[in-house]
């Protein structure tokens, strides 16, 4: 019977955590557009040339020091 008093706080406090969850969830628009991204699948149409993000360019591009893949090797014996 003791443990009562344990669980039931620990359940009102979980309950509130989710609840404040949800209501952060709901402001911060999580929940406006929920079919997008299953019609995106369905589509057969390929993403236009040049679509993609400059995050993905800036990770493929080589770095300072580094050779690109398939270029002529730069350094003479």
């Amino acid at each position: 019977m003791n443990i009562l008093f344990v669980l039931i706080p620990i359940s009102l406090v979980l309950l509130l955590a989710m609840i404040g969850t949800f209501i952060w969830a709901v402001r911060k628009g999580q929940f406006e557009d929920l079919d997008a991204a299953a019609i995106d699948i369905l589509s057969d149409e390929a993403p236009p040339p040049g679509h993609r993000a400059a995050a993905d360019a800036e990770a493929d591009a080589p770095g300072p020091g580094e050779d690109r893949p398939g270029a002529p090797d730069q350094h003479a014996d």
